[in-house]
């Protein structure tokens, strides 16, 4: 009876590999998605001063034409 009651609590049960993937996902998702939420966030800022630059040229040009 012991032998076969060791021989079951030395079996992996597939529940519990699931569960630690799912675990090792999930802690290997957070860190990924700080990163990602980093770099779309420079890039918009990025993309924000671009566009700023270009309207005050255009602003500076229409005031220049308007004043020759």
């Amino acid at each position: 009876m012991f032998l076969l009651a060791s021989a079951q609590s030395s079996t992996v049960n597939t529940g519990d590999i699931i569960f630690q993937l799912v675990s090792l996902l999930f802690l290997l998702a957070i860190p990924v998605g700080i990163i990602i939420l980093i770099v779309i966030l420079r890039r918009r800022n990025s993309r924000l001063k671009r566009v700023e630059e270009k309207l005050d040229k255009l602003l500076a040009d229409k005031d220049n034409s308007n004043i020759s």
